[in-house]
């Protein structure tokens, strides 16, 4: 296999038998993107008369009768939905260890998906499995107590009192409301990732994992199934071994599948879109809430959601002082970030506001060329436009220029003036010849690009974490 970067190969998963288990260190961090899968193409079932047959494939819990009612208070219509991998070796998951299968399952991955009002944003918040919290008391399901405790690693929230205790955990440290959980296992990830065709990896090395049995060249692959779960899985192999690295990993992964299930004709292919709907529900359990009818509801309030609205945080943490194999929240950054996410919003800031536009974004249409020798950001930019609201497409690469150029179509001057405001070299909009299209304005990205403005009365949603991921992201930058 070619050691080239850029080359891509399709994996088989035939040479991969699962491991035994050898200890209990082993975490997966994968099956989250099962419930972001889900919840994206959940809207399309209705089309294809798959509605109550896929909903019929879901266990259900009654989460609000063992969280119990003191809950944090729903303040807007954002959507927070929990998703949790466990590791459960019941049923088929048994060959991933057979000698696990009498202890209680953990969730060593825990993610808070959280979804603007119609499509603005969707943020996926991972809670690394070592963060030390307050954990509370929560009832199990045979209605026995479980005792409180003042500080413990995050993820025994599930092994002590399931899925219901670790969203009444989260809520209790966020102070935000969840609305939903999902709970996914080994199984339905495979399927998942089968049913999409693959999902593309990059690893920046070549990896010979004797405990995952990942064989993979350095470069791009495309991989399924049993290949996906042991890339999932990995832990010493890639990256520096520590829970932080793979989380970030892991983001790329759920980012790559929800790009490919967003823009790859999944959703709008019959039958692949039924194996994948038909796969995902298959390995869920949710709460008792989560009805068709909510579904629906969710599908639809996501069908402004594209790709490059997707993003991947960690929430803001640091090695714990007692010791530095854990984690502790970092304040008063985590606080700030919590607050956003729970009002749905920017954190309060005291910079000077930008002039606001003259024509609001969500009636500019804007086309965005890449003149700027940088791979991939056209791409970028316009996800940043589209977080203001800009109706957005990308034209491709046109030839290169230090210099970024504002132009536009018959009609569309002062929406060309309203853009040009927001870009800090302060290009003059000038009339495009040739292959103009009315009422559009193209932006040709040059190399003295900065950071897009953030326009007066603009809300760009969530602020920015250091690290983040964004679905449309090259997979093999680091």
């Amino acid at each position: 296999m070619s050691s080239n970067p850029m080359y891509m190969e399709y994996v088989d998963d035939a040479e991969l038998q699962p491991e035994p288990a050898r200890r209990r260190g082993w975490r997966i961090l994968g099956w989250v993107s099962i419930g972001l899968s889900a919840a994206m193409v959940v809207g399309s079932l209705t089309a294809y008369g798959f509605y109550r047959q896929a909903f019929g494939n879901i266990t259900h819990e009654d989460t609000d009768a063992l969280v119990g009612p003191n809950r944090p208070k729903k303040l807007n219509n954002a959507l927070n939905i929990l998703l949790l991998g466990s590791d459960t070796r019941e049923g088929a998951n048994a060959k991933y260890g057979r000698s696990l299968r009498n202890d209680p399952p953990r969730s060593d991955t825990m993610i808070l998906l959280h979804l603007s009002p119609g499509g603005g944003q969707a943020i996926g918040v991972s809670f690394p499995r070592d963060l030390m919290i307050p954990i509370p008391s929560c009832t199990r399901k045979d209605g026995t107590k479980t005792p409180a405790r003042s500080l413990d690693q995050i993820n025994n929230s599930f092994t002590y009192g399931g899925a219901s205790c670790t969203v009444k955990t989260i809520e209790h440290l966020t102070k935000i409301h969840i609305d939903h959980f999902v709970q996914v296992d080994f199984q339905g990830f495979k399927a998942i990732t089968e049913a999409v065709g693959g999902v593309e990896v990059c690893l920046p090395k070549d990896v010979n994992d004797p405990k995952s049995k990942l064989r993979l060249s350095k470069g791009r692959h495309v991989i399924k199934g049993e290949t996906a779960l042991a890339y999932v899985r990995a832990r010493y192999a890639l990256g520096d071994g520590s829970d932080t690295a793979r989380i970030k990993r892991q983001q790329k992964f759920m980012g790559s599948l929800a790009n490919k299930a967003l823009s790859a004709g999944v959703l709008t292919n019959p039958s692949r879109l039924w194996a994948l709907i038909n796969a995902g529900t298959k390995s869920l359990t949710t709460d008792d809430d989560l009805t068709p009818r909510v579904m629906m509801q969710i599908a639809q309030g996501m069908q402004g959601l594209t790709s490059g609205k997707l993003r991947f945080v960690t929430v803001p943490s640091g090695p714990w002082v007692q010791d530095p194999n854990r984690l502790q929240l970092t304040q008063p950054a985590a606080d700030q970030f919590f607050t956003a996410l729970r009002n749905d919003k920017t954190v309060p800031s005291q910079r000077k506001q930008n002039a606001g536009p003259k024509i609001p974004p969500s009636q500019i249409r804007v086309r965005v060329y890449n003149a700027s020798g940088i791979n991939g950001q056209a791409r970028r930019v316009a996800d940043d436009l589209e977080e203001q609201g800009f109706q957005v497409s990308v034209g491709g690469n046109m030839p290169a220029s230090r210099t970024t150029k504002v132009l536009y179509g018959a009609g569309a001057d002062q929406q060309a003036q309203t853009l040009a405001g927001l870009i800090p070299s302060g290009p003059k909009p000038a009339p495009r010849m040739g292959d103009a299209v009315p009422g559009t304005v193209d932006l040709v990205v040059g190399s003295d690009w900065q950071a897009l403005k953030t326009a007066q009365g603009v809300q760009t949603g969530i602020p920015r974490q250091q690290g983040e991921i964004r679905a449309t992201d090259d997979i093999c930058k680091e």
